[in-house]
């Protein structure tokens, strides 16, 4: 139960519920109450007092109270600034005639600043790509700044002149995608701009090339579930494949093979020892691949790991 809020209310007046003058303010909460019989008197109360500023890190680096982060995601890094069209000073008070015509001249430049040389105009442009690829495929904030850091790299390195602004842009979210481990294909980021996945492919390959970046070799495993879900296979077949792409892990017979035509031959060969059978057609539409190479990864896997499963070889039953 509390009282209504009255804005005239101080620590110094009486509580109206047992009338002593004990009336305690807690900042945190913005509550008034009463020491003595606990009384909420007030709540939800503005603080009127000065802001104060907490200097607890011993580097400088609290911005708890300075706006929103910075992101390189952002051409100017999140500290833009920008100039009210009110001409009104800080008490409301109407410029003057030369004060106004400063000011003018002040924010005509402040407009213009932003598309100020190529340099600028190509990172606006290539980041606001990033983010329409980002968002249309679904992925982290994290993933985003990676992305945007590999295109500024690239930028400064000179390896647009010639080449075009969406292709790096679309190759570098493809090596972030990479760097972070991220289940995603040339043919997911191509399918969004409209891009033919070779030109992509050829732009990360000039990447990876002049910039010296190394990427982790792709986990066939974390793609599982992904083209699980897109067949409607369930959890069970996918913590299988799983399984089987440990252990051709562990033999060393995924080496040399690509990541997503391996997840979806294990995946295919889970649902046969599982009874949830598709087509090897459905896995590899899923999956990005031929229908080729699921049915040869398959015949592979159930040769090398048809004994450890409990299923009969290709040998075995030619001879039956």
């Amino acid at each position: 139960m509390s009282h209504p809020r009255t804005s005239a209310l101080q620590v110094s007046d009486k509580c109206p519920q047992c009338g002593k003058r004990l009336l305690v303010e807690d900042a945190n909460t913005g509550e008034l109450s009463c020491s003595n019989c606990g009384f909420v008197v007030s709540e939800r109360a503005i603080d009127q007092g000065p802001e104060w500023r907490s200097f607890g890190d011993e580097k400088g680096q609290d911005r708890a109270r300075t706006g929103a982060p910075t992101s390189i995601t952002y051409r100017d890094m999140g500290l833009s600034t920008m100039i009210g069209r009110s001409n009104r000073d800080a008490s409301g008070r109407a410029l003057g005639s030369p004060m106004r015509s400063a000011i003018d001249r002040l924010r005509k430049w402040d407009n213009r600043s932003p598309a100020f040389g190529s340099h600028e105009r190509n990172l606006s442009i290539a980041l606001r790509e990033l983010d329409k690829m980002s968002d249309k495929l679904g992925v982290s904030q994290a993933v985003k700044e990676r992305a945007a850091y590999i295109y500024r790299k690239a930028l400064d390195r000179g390896l647009l002149r010639g080449r075009s602004i969406i292709g790096i842009s679309a190759a570098s979210l493809y090596a972030a995608f990479r760097d972070t481990e991220t289940p995603r294909t040339l043919k997911d980021i191509a399918a969004v701009n409209n891009l033919d996945k070779k030109s992509v492919a050829r732009d990360y390959r000039i990447l990876l090339r002049e910039m010296d970046l190394t990427m982790p070799v792709a986990d066939a495993a974390k793609s599982v579930n992904r083209i699980a879900s897109r067949v409607g296979l369930s959890e069970r077949v996918a913590r299988k494949a799983i399984e089987i792409v440990r252990i051709t892990e562990e033999k060393e017979i995924s080496a040399g093979k690509a990541p997503m035509g391996l997840a979806a031959s294990a995946l295919y060969l889970a649902g046969v020892i599982e009874g949830e059978v598709k087509t090897q057609k459905q896995i590899a539409e899923a999956a990005g691949v031929t229908e080729v190479t699921v049915r040869n990864r398959y015949k592979g896997l159930r040769a090398e790991l048809g004994k450890q499963l409990g299923l009969e070889t290709e040998q075995q039953i030619v001879a039956s």
